[in-house]
């Protein structure tokens, strides 16, 4: 295990260098710009409301886009890292195939990657249940603002509820009002996966096609407790990648890895591609 910011990039640059990289990315990629590591938990350490709780109980679903509405735009404010734009430098000169992300953030996408799977979905999209229609959480807003004129906003992205605590009280005493779809009047849901609910099959398909691709799996911000990114790593191991990790504590594959950095992503990144790429951030 190396922790040496230096000695962790020239390893990693070493890995990597004339090789097709996968990221597989968590939380802790996104911590410096903000958001916290969350850990499988909403934005207390209440669990989060599950998908057949959220399509079957008005309640829930109030609550849900109420926690929602007021902290959005906090996320939608962030700006990437410089991890996320070194991995962004990686992609452009063709040392990353892609980042297969358990991220919602969009952070990826705004330091210009191109080929992102986001494995449990976008905090910048909204979908239907009834007919799968998908909108942009811009014009979503528009609606909700009209019907909630007095809702008070949360600007402090520390406060995201990325997923909504189960905190039946406060869910029973909210008014809130959801618009139906705009398509076909059924349920709308904010496009992050919830507990409870299946992984969206495209970017599943995705991450396996970009892990068969790779010669090298890197692990970036995340522990793999939850199992998503977990399934893209066996599928590189499978395929003859080797495994590089850089994430602060423990994670599941620690024990699989062929490199194991621990400290914080944007540091060793940020220092790995000025190495690759010859260049300074």
């Amino acid at each position: 295990m190396i922790s040496d910011i230096t000695q962790a990039a020239q390893a990693l640059a070493a890995m990597i260098a004339g090789k097709k990289t996968v990221a597989i990315t968590g939380a802790g990629l996104s911590t410096d710009s903000g958001l916290p590591d969350y850990r499988g938990k909403g934005s207390t350490e209440q669990p989060s409301v599950y998908f057949d709780d959220f399509a079957s109980d008005p309640v829930w679903r109030r609550w849900v886009w109420q926690c929602n509405q007021e902290t959005w735009r906090a996320v939608d404010a962030l700006s990437p890292t410089a991890g996320h734009r070194a991995l962004a430098r990686l992609e452009e000169a063709g040392l990353v195939v892609g980042v297969a992300t358990q991220n919602v953030d969009n952070l990826h996408q705004k330091a210009g990657a191109r080929r992102v799977a986001e494995l449990h979905g976008s905090f910048t999209r909204v979908t239907c249940n009834s007919c799968g229609a998908e909108f942009p959480r811009e014009r979503i807003d528009t609606d909700l603002r009209r019907l909630n004129p007095n809702l008070t906003e949360d600007p402090d992205p520390r406060h995201a509820a990325i997923l909504a605590g189960a905190d039946r009280e406060a869910a029973q005493a909210s008014t809130f009002v959801v618009p139906p779809c705009p398509r076909c009047g059924g349920i709308l849901k904010p496009a992050v996966v919830f507990f409870g609910e299946s992984l969206p099959g495209q970017a599943m398909q995705d991450s396996l096609d970009m892990a068969r691709e790779a010669d090298v799996a890197l692990v970036i911000g995340t522990s793999l407790v939850v199992m998503t990114g977990m399934f893209v790593v066996r599928e590189a191991l499978a395929t003859g990648s080797t495994l590089a990790i850089i994430n602060r504590g423990r994670t599941q594959a620690d024990p699989l890895a062929d490199l194991r950095i621990e400290g914080g992503a944007s540091e060793v990144l940020q220092r790995t591609a000025e190495l690759l790429l010859g260049i300074e951030s």
